[in-house]
């Protein structure tokens, strides 16, 4: 399956963080990383009193289900030392599943698609860069479409 993942880290060496993200994901026997977009600095989203972003999305093949591609997202945050004190707050490192394939899944622990995903400025860009035909599967627009629209 083609999933498509955000990465973000807003503290300490952010280049390092993300780096070591994307490192842990393609050790996973049940992920191979198949492309990266650049990385982009970018503003703090819901809490602004923050320090800026950098932000990248990476585009991958798995043979983990979405649950245990979340598992394993949470696993590498907490072997890098993320720590969780407030929702949007400061973080070291953060993994999202922004797309898994064209499923549309809205659990409690997880919503997929990325339920803000279409707001949110950096990650369509990353997106685009990686993946500008990709369809939204609520949505039923491409990335591209969305980038226009939010911009």
């Amino acid at each position: 399956m083609i999933s498509y993942l955000g990465i973000g880290s807003n503290l300490g060496n952010r280049e390092k963080y993300i780096a070591s993200a994307i490192k842990h994901l393609s050790q996973d026997p049940e992920i191979e990383v198949l492309q990266k977009s650049k990385l982009l600095k970018t503003e703090p989203y819901g809490n602004i009193y923050q320090p800026s972003f950098l932000n990248c999305v990476i585009k991958i093949e798995t043979t983990s289900s979405p649950k245990q591609l979340l598992k394993c997202c949470m696993k590498i945050e907490n072997e890098l030392g993320r720590i969780r004190k407030e929702k949007w707050g400061p973080r070291n490192i953060d993994i999202d599943i922004l797309f898994y394939n064209d499923r549309i899944l809205n659990k409690p622990d997880l919503i997929i698609p990325h339920p803000d995903l279409h707001n949110r400025e950096f990650l369509l860009k990353s997106l685009n860069e990686i993946a500008p035909d990709l369809i939204h599967p609520v949505l039923k627009k491409k990335i591209r479409k969305l980038l226009q629209e939010l911009q």
